[in-house]
């Protein structure tokens, strides 16, 4: 289905420190993520991801779409635009194959969400 939340993003000054907090107040599992920057995140519900290098940032919400591509014309379409955070994974492609493709956005009023293809069709 398309639309859903899938996956949240949540940018911290220093990943470690962010990894401790959110343990400790959710209960979280946090385990070392494919770059070896950040954390992929279990929750019980919807996975997410901690990275560093982004002190107060907002969270991130990435909704589900069967197509990137497409969808990604059709938010430009809209008046939207795309952020650049380079490629859609890493050099040998383990953080797409593992977690899907994502493109950070802005709608057409300037608002931040993202999308997110799971990967292999998921």
């Amino acid at each position: 289905m398309t639309g859903e939340p899938t996956f949240f993003e949540l940018g911290v000054a220093d990943p470690e420190r962010g990894r401790v907090f959110y343990q400790a107040l959710f209960g979280w599992t946090l385990e070392p993520g494919p770059s070896g920057r950040g954390f992929a995140i279990s929750t019980g519900g919807v996975p997410g991801g901690l990275h560093g290098g982004d002190k107060n940032a907002s969270p991130y919400l990435f909704f589900r779409v069967d197509d990137l591509d497409t969808a990604v014309a059709k938010v430009r379409e809209l008046g939207g635009t795309i952020e650049d955070i380079g490629e859609d994974g890493d050099e040998d492609g383990e953080s797409a194959a593992r977690f899907g493709r994502f493109k950070l956005c802005r709608d057409d009023q300037g608002s931040a969400f993202g999308l997110h293809q799971p990967p292999g069709g998921q």
